[in-house]
């Protein structure tokens, strides 16, 4: 069993837990911040969750369903995926 074998089971188990410290964290930020950065700070934040249930889902062995190419992925489509961050654009940032 693999490294990332592990990371999957784990979070298959407490993907809910890292899901609310991403919250948090992204909320320090942005209350750190001032606000100045939140678009950024929220779509950092939603793009950790979407890998965080991806790999939950992986490792709870249901592979990506709902979440697959179809879902969050580079195409923007998704549940709660918004017209931000997938987008073109979503780049903008991550050259800084």
């Amino acid at each position: 069993m693999g490294f990332m074998d592990k990371v999957k089971g784990m979070l298959g188990q407490h993907g809910d837990k890292v899901q609310q410290g991403v919250d948090k964290a992204a909320k320090l930020a942005d209350s750190k911040t001032k606000g100045k950065y939140s678009d950024k700070i929220n779509t950092g934040a939603r793009k950790a969750k979407d890998a965080t249930q991806r790999l939950a889902d992986e490792g709870r062995g249901q592979g990506g369903s709902g979440n697959g190419p179809s879902g969050s992925g580079p195409t923007g489509g998704g549940s709660g995926s918004g017209p931000t961050g997938q987008g073109p654009g979503s780049g903008s940032g991550s050259g800084s």
